[in-house]
């Protein structure tokens, strides 16, 4: 038998709303074309007391000319790991109308070695990416002294 719905029980549906509002002009907007760039935006906005302390990961969202959108602090975890749930990125790219995006996280150690664990999640980010046409443009490992790109190193 079909239960109908009341009219009040409309009113327990939660309204969705999208919002994306910019204090920045455009043509003010800090453009990303190398590494090298992401970098310098990267570390003028790291906490430099934290960088060789604990894990943290990052997302620049770009919009189609290479213009930083917005960037955002997807998480902090321990000495060795951080939590990064490609639902959580996309979300966020998404609501922001991004049409790139660049990841990056800090090594506490030191070490610029790409562990497996990193290769994975940015395969798994770059495909999820692929699926939304939001291009995944690099993955950068920071520390306090230096960065290593996966696009730099041809994996991507």
């Amino acid at each position: 038998m079909e239960k109908l719905i009341s009219s009040s029980d409309w009113m327990k549906v939660t309204e969705v709303e999208l919002v994306y509002k910019s204090k920045i002009k455009a043509s003010e907007r800090p453009s990303i074309h190398t590494s090298k760039d992401a970098h310098v935006l990267l570390m003028s906005i790291w906490d430099m007391n934290t960088i060789e302390l604990t894990e943290h990961f990052k997302v620049l969202f770009l919009n189609q000319s290479g213009r930083v959108l917005g960037v955002y602090h997807l998480s902090s975890g321990g000495v060795t790991a951080t939590v990064v749930d490609p639902k959580i990125v996309f979300c966020a790219a998404l609501k922001a109308c991004a049409c790139s995006l660049v990841i990056a996280h800090n090594h506490p150690s030191g070490s610029l070695k790409i562990s497996k664990a990193d290769e994975v999640l940015t395969g798994r980010l770059k495909e999820a990416g692929r699926l939304l046409d939001i291009k995944l443009l690099d993955h950068l490992i920071i520390t306090a002294e230096s960065y290593c790109s996966f696009a730099d190193e041809g994996l991507l």
